[in-house]
């Protein structure tokens, strides 16, 4: 039938996690202990990405490469890539219990979407060792998509490149691209989904893109909840998002809207 037979969804900062703050936290540690002082917004720039990836990308940033340049003497090097990331991941594992409670609407949008025959996969920047502690503690607060993969399963290539989507779309006998649709609350998401010829969805509320939790969000006057969210609309779609979403309350509609588009012989790239 042509119409959607799978929805693929991020962890961190989509799912579960509002705001994604479990790695943000490490990666500011991590570089902090390493006396380097990094700001909120480079550790939150590539978040999505395998997280050694991510380390990597913090470092060629010009700014922090420039305080690695004055606090060392020398340029980084993948030594140091290396030994930060030794670090980072045992310090996420530490914190991850806080950090798996489903986000609000997305347990009910999934359940209804599921009652509708979608197959719900995901895909994730974290490893089968992180992820192995994080699908079972938001299993038993009631998130449970149909599969998961880690860039651990594509031999370390995480996104934006699309074969975890891929990977996704294999398990789970969806028949084509153009009937999938990836959610995700970072560029690199957006990349992945633009990358897979998927449908790309943004979501806003909660994301590691706006960047705030749910008691800052919940403390904006309604004025400033507009801007915020406007902001982040424009990066999702400046970076090749088909459509955003304010909350997953609103993928199911979303996904009817998509149903039509299909019809009418529509495509991912849709602007």
């Amino acid at each position: 039938m042509s119409k959607i037979e799978g929805v693929i969804l991020d962890w961190a900062g989509t799912a579960v996690d509002f705001g994604c703050f479990a790695p943000v936290n490490v990666f500011i540690d991590i570089f902090k202990n390493a006396g380097i002082e990094v700001t909120m917004e480079e550790a939150r720039e590539p978040m999505g990405m395998l997280k050694i990836d991510h380390i990597r990308a913090m470092l060629s940033m010009s700014r922090v490469t420039k305080l690695w340049e004055e606090k060392y003497g020398r340029s980084f090097n993948e030594q140091d890539v290396e030994n930060l990331y030794a670090e980072f991941e045992p310090a996420l594992m530490a914190s991850l219990s806080e950090y798996t409670s489903p986000i609000p609407g997305v347990v009910p949008a999934m359940e209804l979407l599921k009652n509708q025959g979608l197959k719900i996969g995901s895909t994730t920047g974290y490893t089968n060792n992180m992820m192995d502690f994080v699908v079972s503690s938001a299993s038993q607060k009631g998130y449970n998509p149909d599969f998961y993969v880690t860039p651990d399963d594509t031999k370390s290539i995480g996104r934006p490149y699309p074969y975890m989507i891929y990977r996704n779309m294999e398990q789970l006998k969806l028949s084509a691209s153009w009937k999938v649709v990836k959610v995700g609350d970072t560029i690199s998401d957006i990349k992945e989904g633009v990358n897979a010829c998927v449908w790309s969805v943004g979501v806003i509320v909660g994301s590691s893109e706006m960047g705030l939790s749910l008691d800052e969000y919940n403390a904006l006057s309604e004025s400033e909840k507009e801007v915020a969210i406007d902001k982040t609309a424009t990066s999702f779609r400046e970076n090749g998002a088909d459509f955003t979403i304010e909350t997953m309350s609103e993928l199911p509609k979303l996904i009817d809207r998509i149903n039509n588009y299909i019809s009418e012989g529509k495509r991912p790239g849709l602007r």
